[in-house]
């Protein structure tokens, strides 16, 4: 059936009352089956596998993918699939209430490859899996118990249009609406071709998976896997002999980083963040390591490590993070604050006080209480003070003053997801990191891990608000997305937290450093949101704690001034054009942070989505714009899950099989 819409005027007009009353009685689907055990299972598994290519995929390139659309097309085509052999089809709610319990558990995983991920480099130790399990599902929690009473203002009252959580519940509208399935399962099949073809590529050049079938299983002396990097032959020729080592200042390219990589999830990683996006990330990457970094070098600003080489891991620690780090942080903080219309509606209406009509709550019976999150917080909150006290070392205080701010950042979060579908998880990171390292400098958990207890609520109840909205359009039970909020937590935790550990943690032992475990020289996984946090927090503790006088260099803090500068200006101009300026700030500091080959190979699938859109973008009617325009999506989120998958196994066998 047609979604049903109040007009601007009745939104405008209508007292909230009016509007859950309206809801009540054209949109409410009461007795249509929503959270059942199936939805749930399927949520839960769906959730598990999510969480994981979010966890591999942002080890990569520090940014976590939106898994709702993903989990809505794989359990309708699971389920019509099935429904061929007498199993009963889902409905659409219980479809929406799969990807509540999806994408709950997807969100869980950005703490662990950012501030999480910082603070063990920097005390240099290993969190217990179960205290960071805990301490994960428990923001996660405070997330959900933020994210329900905001829920009445932004998506009942105001009508908050949630850009992303609007257009799934388009098209789950669609996909049961009738002509739509066909569509749903077109789409289904184009991800699972695009998987497969991802998935193969994967198990061919999986040095592991060949190890285990040629030598283990086939009983062959020595393997081959088809090589990672496009330009082995090449470089075959240059161990010959036969072909020059390609060098900038003296330094070999693979050193810096600088190959072409067979890496299909990140083609896929690039055509879902566009063109815009990846040519900054290629800007970022080309002027800092073909430009700057040779630059430095030639003139002895870079020392070389001990062995007289150079790394792409060690420039960036000794020198290209922060200018790096510099434009990131000015860019974000701009954009955070050029928004009034942000802090306007986060901060509006609170102080409001309700008529006498209004107080009747006719949706009572079914939305989550109010008392249970204005009771639920302040525990929870107290909870996590603790574990941060007892586990990390940041004092009370520090602690439970992190918990109003939670509050403050979370409308702050809530206000520009709602009107952008962009969560500034970035640029809100950096207020409680400067804001607690000021207060207590001279120690690194503090700033780093209430920064982690701010964020993950903010940005996790504020993208749950974006998983609310298609369950509003769709008539579904507000309580039992909840009950899902909760599900999807316990499986992205019980999926993720001891995935994270063999994922990135199995060559630990004491003594050994874990930053270059879990990012080794020349490995697969950068974990640039994590350098990031880590380099916010060296930052503050250099500004305001009197750190190490050779920390900044002269050329370091010119570098540091000029992006500072760049960021700003480019900042400006972006917001100024209305985004029509070609370049991101924000993802030219990215730029030097992701490895080379990463930001190259998602430069690739940007541009070709973005040449296939101009190509068919205007023939609706052809296979091509069917295929490469409505099968955008679906290719991309293909192509991720099946390199992350087959990835993730092929560090699995390492781990258990070799």
């Amino acid at each position: 059936m047609a979604i049903e819409h109040l007009t601007a005027e009745q939104i405008r007009e209508w007292t909230p009352a009016q509007k859950d009353a309206w809801w009540l009685e054209k949109v409410y689907r009461g007795d249509m089956p929503q959270l059942t055990v199936r939805s749930a299972a399927t949520g839960f598994f769906l959730g598990g596998v999510l969480s994981a290519t979010n966890l591999y995929i942002g080890a990569k390139t520090g940014w976590t993918l939106g898994v709702g659309l993903t989990s809505v097309i794989l359990a309708y085509a699971a389920f019509r699939t099935m429904s061929r052999i007498g199993v009963r089809d889902m409905t659409i709610l219980e479809n929406n209430a799969s990807q509540s319990v999806a994408t709950a558990a997807g969100y869980m995983t950005t703490p662990l490859v950012s501030g999480i991920a910082a603070y063990m480099w920097i005390q240099n130790a290993l969190i217990p899996w179960w205290q960071m399990m805990l301490f994960n599902m428990t923001l996660s929690f405070l997330g959900v118990l933020v994210a329900f009473p905001m829920k009445r203002r932004f998506i009942n009252d105001e009508q908050q249009p949630f850009p992303e959580g609007a257009a799934c519940g388009v098209v789950l509208d669609a996909l049961y609406t009738a002509g739509g399935g066909s569509a749903g399962m077109y789409k289904a099949k184009v991800l699972a071709k695009a998987a497969a073809l991802a998935g193969g590529i994967g198990v061919l050049s999986g040095e592991n998976i060949m190890k285990l079938v040629q030598e283990k299983w086939l009983g062959l002396k020595s393997s081959w896997h088809l090589p990672h990097d496009l330009d082995a032959a090449y470089y075959w020729l240059v161990e010959k002999g036969w072909a020059p080592m390609p060098k900038l200042a003296g330094v070999p390219l693979p050193s810096l980083g600088v190959t072409l990589s067979l890496d299909l999830a990140m083609v896929g990683a690039g055509g879902l963040m566009g063109i815009r996006v990846a040519m900054s990330l290629l800007v970022g990457m080309a002027l800092n390591f073909l430009v700057i970094v040779p630059w430095m070098i030639g003139i002895g600003e870079i020392p070389p490590r001990p062995d007289g080489t150079f790394t792409r891991v060690h420039i960036l620690n000794n020198w290209a993070l922060w200018w790096g780090i510099v434009i990131m942080v000015v860019a974000s903080v701009v954009g955070l604050f050029a928004k009034p219309e942000v802090f306007i509606e986060a901060f509006r209406g609170l102080g409001k006080k309700k008529k006498v009509s209004e107080t009747k709550d006719v949706l009572g019976h079914i939305e989550l209480p109010v008392k249970i999150s204005f009771v639920g917080v302040p525990i929870l909150g107290v909870v996590a003070a603790w574990m941060a006290n007892a586990w990390f070392g940041v004092s009370w205080a520090f602690g439970l003053l992190a918990v109003p701010l939670i509050i403050v950042l979370a409308l702050i979060a809530a206000s520009s997801t709602a009107l952008t579908g962009i969560t500034p998880s970035s640029s809100l990171s950096k207020i409680p990191q400067f804001l607690f390292g000021a207060l207590d400098p001279k120690h690194p958990p503090t700033n780093l891990m209430t920064g982690v207890m701010c964020v993950e609520v903010a940005s996790n109840s504020s993208n749950l608000l974006m998983d609310i909205k298609p369950g509003y359009m769709l008539g579904a039970k507000p309580r039992q997305q909840a009950v899902g909020h909760v599900i999807g937590v316990v499986s992205g935790a019980l999926a993720s937290t001891p995935l994270y550990y063999l994922l990135f943690l199995s060559d630990y032992a004491p003594g050994k450093s874990v930053q270059a475990v879990m990012a080794p020289e020349g490995g697969q996984f950068a974990f640039p949101s994590a350098l990031q946090w880590k380099g916010v927090s060296d930052l503050v503790t250099a500004i305001f704690g009197g750190g190490s006088g050779s920390l900044l260099t002269r050329s370091i803090v010119i570098s540091m001034i000029v992006a500072a500068l760049a960021g700003l200006v480019m900042e400006v101009l972006r917001i100024k054009t209305r985004n029509r300026f070609p370049l991101s700030p924000l993802a030219i500091g990215l730029g030097v942070v992701i490895p080379p080959n990463s930001t190259l190979a998602m430069f690739a699938g940007a541009a070709l989505f973005w040449w296939m859109h101009k190509k068919h973008g205007a023939r609706p009617e052809t296979a091509g714009y069917k295929r490469w325009v409505g099968g955008h999506e679906p290719i991309c989120a293909g192509l991720i899950a099946g390199a992350a998958i087959i990835g993730i196994a092929d560090i699995l066998v390492r781990v258990f099989l070799l």
